[in-house]
Protein backbone atom coordinates (compact mmCIF):
# COMPACT_ATOMS: atom_id res chain seq x y z
CA UNK A 1 0.00 0.00 0.00
CA UNK A 2 1.33 3.46 -0.94
CA UNK A 3 2.11 5.91 1.86
CA UNK A 4 -0.29 8.87 2.20
CA UNK A 5 2.21 11.33 0.66
CA UNK A 6 2.59 9.23 -2.51
CA UNK A 7 -1.18 8.85 -2.77
CA UNK A 8 -1.57 12.62 -2.57
CA UNK A 9 1.05 13.16 -5.28
CA UNK A 10 -0.56 10.51 -7.48
CA UNK A 11 -3.98 12.12 -7.00
CA UNK A 12 -2.60 15.55 -7.91
CA UNK A 13 -0.92 14.18 -11.04
CA UNK A 14 -4.14 12.42 -12.05
CA UNK A 15 -6.08 15.65 -11.49
CA UNK A 16 -3.60 17.62 -13.63
CA UNK A 17 -3.69 15.07 -16.44
CA UNK A 18 -7.49 15.05 -16.41
CA UNK A 19 -7.68 18.86 -16.43
CA UNK A 20 -5.27 19.11 -19.35
CA UNK A 21 -7.05 16.37 -21.28
CA UNK A 22 -10.45 18.04 -20.86
CA UNK A 23 -9.22 21.61 -21.44
CA UNK A 24 -10.15 23.33 -24.69
CA UNK A 25 -7.21 23.29 -27.08
CA UNK A 26 -5.94 26.80 -27.81
CA UNK A 27 -4.03 25.78 -30.93
CA UNK A 28 -2.90 28.38 -33.39
CA UNK A 29 -5.37 30.63 -35.13
CA UNK A 30 -6.53 29.22 -38.43
CA UNK A 31 -6.01 32.44 -40.33
CA UNK A 32 -5.75 36.20 -40.15
CA UNK A 33 -9.42 36.45 -41.15
CA UNK A 34 -10.39 34.24 -38.18
CA UNK A 35 -8.43 36.46 -35.78
CA UNK A 36 -10.05 39.55 -37.38
CA UNK A 37 -13.52 38.09 -36.83
CA UNK A 38 -12.79 37.01 -33.23
CA UNK A 39 -11.30 40.43 -32.34
CA UNK A 40 -14.30 42.30 -33.79
CA UNK A 41 -16.82 40.08 -31.97
CA UNK A 42 -14.89 40.42 -28.70
CA UNK A 43 -14.74 44.21 -28.92
CA UNK A 44 -18.44 44.46 -29.81
CA UNK A 45 -19.34 42.32 -26.79
CA UNK A 46 -16.97 44.23 -24.47
CA UNK A 47 -18.42 47.59 -25.60
CA UNK A 48 -21.97 46.32 -25.06
CA UNK A 49 -21.11 45.20 -21.51
CA UNK A 50 -18.83 48.10 -20.54
CA UNK A 51 -19.67 51.67 -21.58
CA UNK A 52 -16.34 52.66 -20.00
CA UNK A 53 -14.42 50.47 -22.46
CA UNK A 54 -16.38 51.99 -25.37
CA UNK A 55 -15.56 55.50 -24.12
CA UNK A 56 -11.90 54.59 -23.65
CA UNK A 57 -11.75 53.29 -27.24
CA UNK A 58 -12.42 56.81 -28.54
CA UNK A 59 -9.25 58.07 -26.86
CA UNK A 60 -6.96 55.07 -27.37
CA UNK A 61 -4.24 55.16 -30.03
CA UNK A 62 -4.56 51.38 -30.51
CA UNK A 63 -6.27 48.39 -28.89
CA UNK A 64 -4.57 44.99 -28.57
CA UNK A 65 -7.25 42.30 -28.21
CA UNK A 66 -6.80 38.66 -27.23
CA UNK A 67 -10.28 37.08 -27.65
CA UNK A 68 -9.42 33.76 -26.00
CA UNK A 69 -6.56 32.92 -23.67
CA UNK A 70 -6.46 29.39 -22.25
CA UNK A 71 -4.71 28.88 -18.91
CA UNK A 72 -4.04 25.58 -17.14
CA UNK A 73 -1.87 24.69 -14.21
CA UNK A 74 -1.02 22.53 -11.28
CA UNK A 75 1.83 24.21 -9.38
CA UNK A 76 3.41 24.97 -12.79
CA UNK A 77 1.04 26.64 -15.24
CA UNK A 78 0.91 28.13 -18.68
CA UNK A 79 -1.37 30.15 -20.89
CA UNK A 80 -1.62 30.98 -24.60
CA UNK A 81 -3.78 32.90 -27.08
CA UNK A 82 -3.68 34.77 -30.38
CA UNK A 83 -4.97 38.29 -30.97
CA UNK A 84 -4.77 41.41 -33.05
CA UNK A 85 -3.86 45.08 -32.84
CA UNK A 86 -6.61 47.48 -33.92
CA UNK A 87 -5.40 50.92 -34.94
CA UNK A 88 -7.65 53.54 -36.51
CA UNK A 89 -10.51 51.03 -36.59
CA UNK A 90 -8.54 48.54 -38.73
CA UNK A 91 -6.43 45.48 -38.00
CA UNK A 92 -2.76 46.50 -37.92
CA UNK A 93 -0.94 43.35 -36.80
CA UNK A 94 -1.22 39.99 -35.10
CA UNK A 95 0.22 38.90 -31.77
CA UNK A 96 0.28 36.00 -29.36
CA UNK A 97 0.28 36.09 -25.60
CA UNK A 98 2.12 33.41 -23.64
CA UNK A 99 2.79 33.09 -19.97
CA UNK A 100 4.19 30.70 -17.44
CA UNK A 101 3.49 30.75 -13.75
CA UNK A 102 4.67 28.94 -10.68
CA UNK A 103 3.04 28.76 -7.31
CA UNK A 104 0.12 27.36 -5.41
CA UNK A 105 -2.38 26.94 -8.28
CA UNK A 106 -4.65 24.33 -9.84
CA UNK A 107 -7.27 24.36 -12.57
CA UNK A 108 -8.18 25.38 -16.10
CA UNK A 109 -9.75 28.63 -17.27
CA UNK A 110 -10.15 30.72 -20.39
CA UNK A 111 -10.73 34.42 -20.79
CA UNK A 112 -10.10 37.33 -23.12
CA UNK A 113 -8.58 40.73 -22.60
CA UNK A 114 -8.20 44.05 -24.39
CA UNK A 115 -5.29 46.45 -23.83
CA UNK A 116 -6.18 50.08 -24.61
CA UNK A 117 -2.94 51.87 -25.53
CA UNK A 118 -3.39 55.52 -24.71
CA UNK A 119 -0.30 57.11 -26.27
CA UNK A 120 2.04 56.72 -29.23
CA UNK A 121 4.91 55.63 -26.96
CA UNK A 122 2.97 52.56 -25.73
CA UNK A 123 2.10 51.56 -29.31
CA UNK A 124 5.68 52.14 -30.47
CA UNK A 125 7.04 50.05 -27.60
CA UNK A 126 4.78 47.15 -28.61
CA UNK A 127 5.63 47.41 -32.31
CA UNK A 128 9.39 47.78 -31.88
CA UNK A 129 10.07 45.37 -29.03
CA UNK A 130 11.19 41.83 -29.71
CA UNK A 131 8.54 40.28 -27.52
CA UNK A 132 7.06 42.56 -24.89
CA UNK A 133 6.88 41.37 -21.31
CA UNK A 134 3.98 42.83 -19.37
CA UNK A 135 5.39 44.52 -16.30
CA UNK A 136 8.51 45.80 -18.05
CA UNK A 137 7.85 48.83 -20.17
CA UNK A 138 4.79 51.10 -20.30
CA UNK A 139 2.64 51.40 -17.18
CA UNK A 140 -0.29 48.98 -17.27
CA UNK A 141 -3.50 49.37 -15.24
CA UNK A 142 -6.06 46.56 -14.93
CA UNK A 143 -9.42 48.30 -15.00
CA UNK A 144 -12.12 47.00 -12.67
CA UNK A 145 -15.81 47.89 -12.48
CA UNK A 146 -15.39 50.20 -9.48
CA UNK A 147 -12.60 52.23 -11.03
CA UNK A 148 -14.32 52.35 -14.42
CA UNK A 149 -17.28 54.13 -12.86
CA UNK A 150 -15.06 57.08 -11.87
CA UNK A 151 -13.20 57.38 -15.19
CA UNK A 152 -12.76 60.90 -16.54
CA UNK A 153 -10.47 62.34 -19.19
CA UNK A 154 -8.32 63.89 -16.45
CA UNK A 155 -8.01 60.60 -14.51
CA UNK A 156 -6.58 58.76 -17.54
CA UNK A 157 -2.86 59.19 -16.98
CA UNK A 158 -1.41 55.73 -17.58
CA UNK A 159 -0.04 54.23 -20.81
CA UNK A 160 -2.28 51.16 -21.06
CA UNK A 161 -5.62 50.11 -19.57
CA UNK A 162 -6.66 46.43 -19.58
CA UNK A 163 -10.19 45.03 -19.52
CA UNK A 164 -10.77 41.28 -18.98
CA UNK A 165 -13.88 39.58 -20.38
CA UNK A 166 -15.54 36.17 -20.94
CA UNK A 167 -13.91 34.49 -17.94
CA UNK A 168 -14.87 30.81 -17.68
CA UNK A 169 -13.51 27.74 -15.93
CA UNK A 170 -11.97 27.36 -12.52
CA UNK A 171 -8.46 28.35 -11.53
CA UNK A 172 -7.51 28.74 -7.91
CA UNK A 173 -4.33 29.73 -6.18
CA UNK A 174 -1.55 32.20 -5.86
CA UNK A 175 1.54 32.48 -7.98
CA UNK A 176 4.07 34.55 -9.89
CA UNK A 177 3.44 35.11 -13.56
CA UNK A 178 5.13 36.77 -16.50
CA UNK A 179 3.27 37.38 -19.76
CA UNK A 180 5.07 37.85 -23.07
CA UNK A 181 3.39 39.39 -26.12
CA UNK A 182 5.05 38.67 -29.48
CA UNK A 183 4.21 39.71 -33.06
CA UNK A 184 3.21 36.79 -35.31
CA UNK A 185 2.35 36.12 -38.96
CA UNK A 186 -0.77 33.93 -39.07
Amino acid sequence: MLPLRRKSCAALLLLAATALALAPRPGLAESASQIDQDVKQSLDKLYAESPEAKELSTQAKAILVFPRIVKAGLLLGGQYGDGGLVKGGKMDGYYNSTAVSYGLQAGVQWFGYAMFMMNDEAVQYLEESDGWEVGSGPSVVVWDQGAAGSMTSTSLKDDIYVFFFDQKGLMAGLGLQGTKITKISP
